[in-house]
């Protein structure tokens, strides 16, 4: 069985830099869509970013565009996001899973962790 196990996040101060990463267990990363989702207190889920299957297509979304980008390493079975120029508005729980091509993502995942906290103060 797929698992997902994401780690990196922190407390930083606006402005600041985090590296996130997601190591999967159980399953080759490379044969899965996967992505970066996250949520704030009170919020819906919002979707981060997605890589395609194999990882030659790695996607961020345009509100996160030029602060955010994610890689992987398929020899180590792990994603990175990598995050820079923080906001109090970035502070979120940021969970991997798998599935982010499908329509209803993040809404709708395949197997996903059990998220690492962002809080980012100013």
């Amino acid at each position: 069985q797929l698992r997902l196990v994401e780690s990196g996040g922190d407390l930083v101060q606006t402005g600041g830099s985090l590296t996130l990463s997601c190591t999967v267990s159980g399953g080759a990363m490379r044969y899965y869509t996967i992505g970066w989702f996250r949520q704030a207190p009170g919020k819906e889920r919002e979707g981060v970013s997605c890589i395609s299957v194999g990882g030659t297509a790695k996607n961020v979304e345009d509100a996160m565009k030029g602060r955010f980008t994610v890689s992987s390493d398929n020899s180590e079975n792990t994603m990175y996001l990598h995050m820079t120029n923080l906001r109090p508005e970035d502070t979120a729980i940021y969970f991997c899973a798998t599935n982010c091509y499908n329509h209803n993502w993040p809404s709708e995942t395949g197997p996903r962790g059990q998220g690492t906290q962002v809080t980012v103060y100013s």
